[in-house]
């Protein structure tokens, strides 16, 4: 058995969608299931859908009907008999939609985001599953909601493994060629979850452990892993060779072509994972695996942007001691903040953390009743694996320094 993941790079078009069946016609799809991002950029499109539903309602349609055109286009692109059965299915995708905007009385955002943003993955894996069909790639198109179960942390579910496993022993069908959405899953009472921006490997993993799969292929715009996010960073180099520890620690700090969670159901059962070109499928790529080194040992560099850096001190000058440090944590658990790095002194803390559910403002207000608080928006957090003074030369030049840790083999620099 093998687990495909295509992003929504690779199918941003009709023309990503033939190429993924050229894909499979090339590197084989037997035993294969197919895990599908959305397409393009309608995950954003979808968000925007959320905030006008919230804040805009006159331009909530109007937001609707674009996803539809792009998608529409699509469509056309790819099926000329307007007739063909796609159309309905994906019309009665939206009709959910706008079904659920219209009936929803919930005002919990994270609720209502995952209701929504999960149509994207959900019409996009519908017309490639139909394409496929169209051109004698026999398939079986799976909602992965009744497969992969989760509790009810809307926008960052956790797996219920146990739960999982069985639905997925008991009913997925090896014989065929599967299509199945990234990303998503469903609570206890079957309302749609997410398992975390860029989740859809995270899928893909969850699979592949459940169905003691020999390999998964992450199908990329990059030819592999590279050292660095070429976004960012010029002149980066592919990595031949990763294992799964150094995977982990790239994931956990970020680099953004492995999500953090995908990792550690592979290695459990020693599952290769291979991050490989749509471009260029014949070509090696890398393979992150058991026993390899990095290859080439070069410095892999990683950047999160929007970061916020709080710095508190005692207003009487003691000591932060465990008490206070307990207290701060228990504060960003409840007001759900990701921390990616913390440093503290005799009589200072420090915590770089991630604003993803708008917390700040509450946050900040109740750090100021005990501490003494300085916050830096819009910070940026680079680390360096296995670093040297030119790698930190690099970052650090015509740039602020804000917070700077070292440890053996990585550094991790908060920057304005």
């Amino acid at each position: 058995m093998q687990v495909y993941k295509f992003g929504g790079a690779s199918v941003k078009d009709a023309n990503g969608v033939k190429n993924i069946a050229s894909v499979l016609q090339k590197v084989g799809y037997k035993n294969t299931l197919i895990v599908v991002s959305a397409m393009g950029k309608t995950t954003n499109a979808l968000e925007l859908v959320i905030k006008n539903y919230f804040e805009n309602k006159s331009e909530l349609q109007s937001a609707i009907q674009e996803i539809k055109k792009f998608h529409n286009e699509i469509l056309l692109d790819l099926f000329p008999n307007e007739d063909h059965i796609v159309f309905k299915k994906v019309n009665t995708f939206f009709s959910e939609l706008n079904q659920f905007l219209t009936s929803n009385k919930s005002p919990d955002y994270s609720f209502v985001y995952d209701q929504v943003i999960g149509f994207g993955e959900l019409v996009s894996t519908t017309i490639i599953s139909e394409y496929l069909n169209q051109i004698n790639i026999a398939n079986n198109w799976i909602d992965v909601r009744t497969h992969i179960k989760t509790d009810n942390y809307y926008r960052r579910a956790n797996v219920n493994w146990s739960a999982t496993q069985q639905l997925i022993s008991s009913t997925f069908n090896r014989s065929v060629l599967n299509i199945t959405q990234g990303f998503l899953g469903s609570d206890a009472n079957n309302f749609t979850t997410t398992l975390g921006r860029e989740g859809s490997d995270y899928t893909a993993a969850i699979y592949a452990y459940c169905l003691n799969a020999e390999s998964v292929t992450i199908w990329k715009d990059v030819p592999g892993v590279l050292n660095a996010d070429p976004r960012y960073f010029e002149n980066a180099q592919l990595l031949n060779n990763i294992s799964y520890r150094e995977a982990i620690e790239l994931a956990f700090y970020g680099a953004s072509v492995i999500h953090p969670k995908t990792l550690q159901p592979l290695q459990g059962k020693e599952i290769s994972l291979y991050v490989k070109s749509f471009l260029n499928p014949e070509a090696n790529g890398t393979k992150i695996g058991k026993n390899t080194t990095l290859d080439p040992m070069i410095p892999c560099f990683i950047v999160k942007k929007n970061q916020v850096l709080i710095s508190l001190s005692s207003l009487d000058f003691s000591y932060i001691v465990e008490e206070n440090i307990s207290e701060i944590f228990s504060l960003l658990h409840q007001y759900k903040m990701k921390v990616d790095v913390i440093q503290n002194s005799a009589i200072s803390f420090s915590v770089c953390i991630e604003n993803n559910y708008n917390n700040l403002d509450s946050l900040l207000h109740h750090l100021k009743s005990k501490f003494k608080v300085v916050c830096h928006q819009n910070a940026s957090l680079y680390t360096i694996r296995h670093y040297n003074d030119l790698a930190i030369n690099k970052i650090e030049t015509d740039k602020t320094v804000l917070l700077k840790q070292l440890t053996p083999e990585t550094v991790q620099i908060v920057t304005v």
